[in-house]
Parts: structure tokens; sequence; C-alpha cells
């Protein structure tokens, strides 16, 4: 009778899982070291600019912003390649100069937005009302002070950070929901600077997240989303400047399963002022597809986005794809929080 080795093989593949396993292992604990030595590296800076920049003038804040943006349109080759990259695509008939003149004011727009946002809390009553114009606010302010929840979403369209803290200097109760950075000193930062106006955050990974949402909308808060990402949660895909993008349908899901009026506001910066413009509430029924609500609400981003195209972030990786292993993993991940 013939003879069946099984010993070396299976040896030989538990020896190779051990250390595919180790070494994944391994990879996982370099990237939280890396992330932990970025995050303690942030923080001074961080710091240093969250001090100094809220006792400088605005127009003196936004200067030094300029500078630091069109410093890295020069540094970070990466993302700038990115860029680059995305915008040819959304905007193939432009001339290779226009696009990367785009892509530089994009740069300097980041760098101005860093600096508006550690001057943030100097925004009251006063300052509000010379900085920053609103069109379309006052029935979103009819729908919170009668209790009703709003979902609004917007994108990575302009100052999104001034957009929050300004409306909730009108005594709109602003709820936001924030992604894991790979920085936590960043999260830290940026939820500093929000809880002084008043802004509450919700961590988009955390165990209650879903049920925060879901009391946000009972108190009648005004819940935000930037929704413009390829970010790990449950998505669909809708179409992005004529290409198909996977995209967030979670607060589509929420708006229509709460009742909620939907709303879609977006800030852009012109001329030393802060334009917000909100579109009409729209009502929805249990029965509205949250496909079509997330894809028509998209459309409205690429109508923002074609208006001021040097104020959206183009390094974001916003058409690249994911495997459908992942994307059902992430709506299960979701269920399972509810």
């Amino acid at each position: 009778m013939a003879r069946v080795h099984f010993a070396k093989p299976w040896n030989a593949c538990c020896r190779n899982a051990a250390s595919g396993s180790t070494s994944s292992r391994n990879s996982r604990l370099e990237n939280r070291k890396r992330r932990a030595l970025r995050s303690r590296l942030l923080y001074v800076p961080l710091r240093i600019l969250e001090l100094i920049g809220r006792h400088l003038p605005l127009p003196v804040a936004r200067g030094i912003g300029i500078a630091l943006g069109h410093l890295a349109w020069h540094v970070a080759r990466r993302h700038r390649r990115i860029a680059l990259r995305n915008i040819a695509a959304a905007f193939p008939e432009w001339s290779e100069r226009r696009r990367r003149a785009t892509i530089r004011r994009m740069f300097h727009h980041l760098g101005e937005s860093l600096m508006e946002i550690v001057w943030l809390p100097n925004l009251d009553f006063a300052t509000r009302d010379r900085t920053t114009v609103f069109e379309g606010l006052e029935p979103i302010l009819e729908l919170t002070k009668s209790g009703r929840g709003v979902v609004a979403f917007t994108g990575h369209c302009g100052n999104w950070e001034w957009l929050a803290y300004s409306a909730a200097t009108f005594g709109i109760p602003v709820t936001v929901l924030q992604r894991e950075r790979n920085e936590p000193e960043m999260n830290r930062f940026i939820t500093r600077i929000r809880s002084r106006a008043g802004v509450h955050t919700i961590d988009r990974g955390s165990t209650g997240a879903a049920r925060e949402m879901m009391s946000a909308i009972k108190r009648g808060s005004f819940l935000a989303f930037l929704i413009d990402q390829n970010i790990r949660t449950e998505s669909a895909k809708v179409p992005f400047f004529g290409r198909p993008a996977l995209t967030p349908i979670g607060p589509a899901k929420l708006a229509i399963r709460t009742g909620a009026a939907v709303v879609s506001v977006f800030i852009e910066r012109r001329n030393g002022k802060q334009y917000v413009r909100c579109n009409p509430p729209m009502e929805t029924r249990r029965d509205d597809d949250p496909i079509a609500l997330t894809a028509l609400i998209t459309a409205d981003i690429e109508e923002q986005i074609r208006r001021v195209p040097e104020q959206w972030v183009w390094m974001h990786e916003r058409w690249r794809e994911r495997p459908e292993w992942e994307v059902k993993a992430s709506a299960l991940r979701r269920t399972s929080t509810r």
C-alpha cells in the first residue's frame, strides 16, 4: 500500500501560516507605533497654532495659512500626485496648467482653513455677522426650534469646521460624526475647537455611535455628515463626476428610518468672507430608497465642487475600489452595533 506523507507538508503549512500571522501582527504593531509617533510629533505644532492662532487678526492668520499651504504644495508630493490624477479624471477638458493651478490653490485653501480653525474660538455673534453670510438658514432654525431633528449632508468643501461652529452660534444643537483619524492628536485638537461652540462630536467607530445618533435626532439636533469620501462603512456606488464612487449610505438610512428632515449645506470662502448656503429641507418617507437619496445629495456635492473646485480635498482616493467582502463586512459591523 502506498504511504501518504502528511507530516512535512502540514508542518510546513503550519509554519507558513504562523509566519504569516506573526508578520501581520508585526505589521499592525509597526503601524500603531508610526501612528503614535506621528501623533506625538503633531502635538507640539498643533498646540502652538492653537495658542497663538486665536490671538491673531483673521487676515494675518489666513496669510500664515496660505504660506503653510504653499509649503505643503512643494513638500507633499504623494498627495499632490493623487490630487492631480483625480482632477484630471474629473475635468479632462481642462489644460494641465489649469489643473495644476487649481490644486496649488487647494493646498493654499487647506492651509488657510487650518489657521481659520484655530482662530474660530473668536467667532461670536458680532464677528459671525462680519465674517459669515448665511443663505436659506431660516427653515432649519424653525425645524430645530420646534424640536425636529435635521440630518445635514455636506462634503469636504470649503471650511466645513467653520460651517458647524458658526451654525452653533445661532443656538442650533449641532452634532457631528467624526471618523477615527490615524493621528489621535488631530482628533483631540478638532474636538477641543468644536466643544468651545457647544458642537457635540460622536466618534464613528465607537460602540454607542448608532444610539447616540438616534438620540441626537430625537432631541431635535442638527446632525451633520460628510459623505464625499470612500471610507470603511456601509456604502453603495453612486455617480460622481460621471464615474461610480462608493459612498456611505448609513446617513440616508438614518434619515429615512427616523423621519428626520434632510438638507444639504455648503460653505465657501469668497473675498475674505464665508458664505453658507442651505438648500431647502426635504421630507423623507419610510419607503424611500437610501441609495437614491445618497445619489441626490452626492449630485449637490458635485455641483458645489464645480462652483469652487479649489476648495475641495482632491487628494482623497475618492474612486478607489474596495473588495465586496469589505463593504459587506462594514455593513454587518454597523448592523451589529444597533
